[in-house]
C-alpha cells in the first residue's frame, strides 16, 4: 500500500451521506472460538434479539436458506482457499470467512452463486459485497477481541456477521428500513444477536456508542465524513472507507486518527454504490 503524505487536522463540526452496499452485481452467478446456536432451515419465526430496536420493522419471514449443508461448507472452503487466503494473512479473518454462511445472507434465487467471488443483488438497489473485498477491508481494521466497531451500511448483514466473529462489540446502521429488518432476522437466526442495528443516516455514524476502535463504510461518499472521524478513538482509531464520485472508480482509504490529526493511507481502487442520504 502506498502511504499518502497527507496529515489533516480533525474537523469536529457536524456535516451533512447513509448506508448501503458494495460493488455492482453480476448476474453470473488462531481465532477465539464462538459458540452459535444451530439455526433452523427456514426463514420463518425469527428468534428475539437482545439488541433489537424499534427503529425499523421486523419481518415475520425472510427469503433466506439457513441450512448449512456439507456441500455449502465445501463451497465456502473452496471460496476461501481460492480467493481469500491468497489476499489476506490474518488467520482470524480467514477463519471468520470460513465460519459465516454467506448463502444465508442472499435471496434464495442466488443460492447457486453464493460462494462465487462476486457481489450479488439483495433488493432495494443494493448488493452483498464481493467476499474477497469483505475480507480485505476487515483485515485493514486490525480488530482485537473486545474492540468496538461501527459498520456504516448493514445491507445484507454479512459484513456484520464477519465482524461478530472477531469481536462482540459490533454496531451497524442502515438507512433502508426493509434491509435493516431482514438483516436483523438473519443475524438472530445465525446466532449474531449481539450485533446491534439501528436505522439512521450513516453519514452521522452512531454517536451514542462512540468512540469506536474501528469504523467500516460499505458505500462511497464523495468526501471524508467529519462525524465519522470525530467518532474514532483518538488513540489510533481506524476507518476503512471508499471515497469518490458516483458512477466512477473510487479509492479505498485507511484513515487513522491520533488526537486531532488524521493520516490517510491509499489502499486500492474500488467501485461502490453511493452513500445514501436521508432525504430533506
Amino acid at each position: 500500500m502506498k502511504l499518502l503524505a497527507v496529515v489533516i487536522a480533525l474537523v469536529l463540526a457536524t456535516a451533512g451521506c447513509g448506508s448501503a452496499a458494495s460493488p455492482s452485481p453480476r448476474q453470473d452467478g488462531s481465532p477465539v472460538p464462538v459458540t452459535r446456536p444451530t439455526p433452523a432451515a427456514t426463514g420463518d419465526a425469527p428468534m428475539p434479539s437482545p439488541s433489537e430496536t424499534s427503529s425499523f420493522p421486523i419481518p415475520s419471514s425472510v427469503d433466506r436458506d439457513f441450512a448449512d449443508s456439507d456441500e455449502m461448507r465445501r463451497q465456502r472452503d473452496q471460496l476461501v482457499d481460492s480467493y481469500i487466503a491468497p489476499r489476506v494473512t490474518d488467520a482470524r479473518v480467514i477463519a471468520a470467512m470460513r465460519a459465516v454462511p454467506r448463502h444465508s445472507f442472499v435471496p434464495t434465487q442466488w443460492l447457486g452463486a453464493a460462494y462465487s467471488d462476486h457481489p450479488l443483488p439483495i433488493g432495494h438497489g443494493q448488493t452483498i459485497s464481493q467476499p474477497s473485498l469483505v475480507a480485505m477491508m476487515t483485515e485493514l481494521l486490525r480488530l482485537d477481541e473486545g474492540d468496538r466497531v461501527l459498520e456504516i451500511g448493514t445491507s445484507s448483514g454479512y459484513q456484520a456477521a464477519i465482524l461478530g466473529e472477531l469481536t462482540p462489540e459490533v454496531y451497524s446502521v442502515e438507512i433502508i428500513p426493509e434491509l435493516a429488518g431482514i438483516a436483523r432476522v438473519v443475524l438472530d437466526r445465525l446466532g449474531y444477536g449481539d450485533v446491534r442495528i439501528d436505522r439512521r443516516d450513516g453519514y452521522f455514524g452512531w454517536e451514542e456508542h462512540a468512540p469506536y476502535d474501528a469504523i467500516i463504510v460499505t458505500a462511497a461518499p464523495d468526501h471524508l465524513p467529519a462525524p465519522l472521524v470525530a467518532q474514532l478513538d483518538p488513540d489510533g482509531g481506524r476507518l476503512v472507507i471508499p471515497i469518490g464520485p458516483v458512477g466512477d472508480v473510487q479509492v479505498l482509504w485507511l484513515v487513522t486518527r491520533r488526537g486531532d490529526e488524521v493520516a490517510m493511507e491509499r489502499v486500492l481502487e474500488v467501485r461502490f454504490v453511493p452513500l445514501t442520504r436521508e432525504e430533506g
